[in-house]
């Protein structure tokens, strides 16, 4: 299978336990199950993304403030949500987005949604991420590509998003040889209209691959680039155990 033909990694994925990310469940009104399962012990969790409204929002949200403070306590990494509109907004505005995550959410750091891959765009996202890590205190930078990016951006984020989209392509495709470089640690991968029948197939291709950090959910994408994300995943309970307890060969 086209997912398996890839170079032999540096560091070996079965020294790496995978992890859940959350791309960012419906607002905590209109999802709350979803948010109180995040605050379950033992949720294999490396972070979860808060969306407010499309970004922070225009002015503190009690809702989501007190769903950010149950998480931290917890444990559990906050990541505020910026979009980048692939290069469209302005660094300017990025960044208003995130004072407003850090001075009234306290986040953990950022996941820069529909970001640039190409070369061209590499400057102003490595600036970007530069002035997140300095005014969020080394904030976790993760950038949100979707697909694999010019190898550079590895150098300036903790996590890439190398993966976002339905199962139909992610049970074909294939890793660029260059991740080969990197711990799988370092990459994401998203994955909507996983059928449940199919959800060890689709952890053994994260494995291969070599992303640690994963979101499989068997809604899908049509209504929206995030509707898919907003429910939890019907099999929310059997994905937990078993990226708690590890993914087999």
């Amino acid at each position: 299978m086209p997912y398996l033909i890839r170079a032999e990694r540096s560091t070996a994925p079965t020294d790496v336990r995978p992890g859940l990310g959350i791309p960012g469940f419906a607002h905590p009104l209109l999802a709350p199950a979803e948010w109180s399962e995040l605050t379950r012990p033992g949720a294999p969790l490396h972070w979860v993304v808060l969306n407010v409204a499309d970004g922070p929002g225009d002015q503190p949200d009690p809702h989501c403030l007190e769903a950010a403070g149950r998480l931290r306590n917890a444990g559990v990494r906050v990541l505020g949500h910026l979009d980048t509109a692939y290069g469209l907004r302005t660094f300017g505005e990025v960044i208003s987005d995130a004072h407003r995550f850090l001075d009234w959410y306290q986040v953990d750091g950022f996941l820069l949604d529909r970001c640039p891959a190409d070369r061209a765009a590499f400057p102003e996202v490595r600036r970007t991420a530069t002035t997140l890590r300095a005014i969020g205190d080394d904030a976790h930078i993760v950038l949100g590509h979707g697909t694999h990016p010019y190898p550079g951006y590895a150098e300036h984020a903790d996590q890439l998003v190398t993966f976002s989209g339905p199962w139909s392509d992610y049970r074909w495709s294939q890793v660029a040889e260059w991740t080969a470089d990197h711990p799988p640690e370092r990459f994401c991968h998203f994955v909507h209209g996983v059928p449940g029948p199919h959800l060890d197939e689709a952890l053994r291709i994260a494995r291969w691959q070599g992303a640690a950090t994963l979101y499989f959910t068997d809604h899908t994408g049509h209504g929206g680039r995030t509707e898919a994300w907003e429910p939890l995943p019907g099999y929310w309970d059997d994905i937990v155990s078993r990226v708690g307890t590890g993914v087999s060969e």
